[in-house]
């Protein structure tokens, strides 16, 4: 019996410039038997509806949506550092496992 696939969830996402569509997408994709991009949550609804389209994937409305949904295993956060710790800090108050591109947060202090 084989694993399922980890269900991953995006928080940041712009697909026509943004490393993680250019880089982490294409490698996942080539682990589809591991991993499954499921879905997008950014900074607007609307904004999440267009990478969401463009990318074949499910929108939500707002990154608390996404890292709440049971559809999702991981939640990769591929915004500015500044909003990390409070995403960061959402997505594993509520069980996920995350993956960040960069800090925590600016400085120790917070980290």
């Amino acid at each position: 019996m084989s694993a399922q696939p980890i269900r991953i969830g995006f928080i940041g996402l712009n697909p026509d410039s943004h490393w993680a569509a250019t880089a982490h997408i294409p490698a996942l994709k080539s682990l589809s038997d591991r991993f499954t991009v499921v879905a997008v949550a950014n900074s607007t609804a609307e904004s999440g509806q267009r990478t969401a389209e463009a990318m074949n994937i499910k929108a939500f409305a707002t990154p608390q949506d996404l890292v709440t949904s049971d559809d999702i295993d991981l939640v990769v956060v591929t915004v500015k550092v500044p909003y990390h710790f409070e995403l960061i800090s959402a997505a594993l108050n509520a069980g996920k496992h995350v993956h960040s591109e960069w800090p925590l947060a600016k400085g120790s202090g917070r980290s």
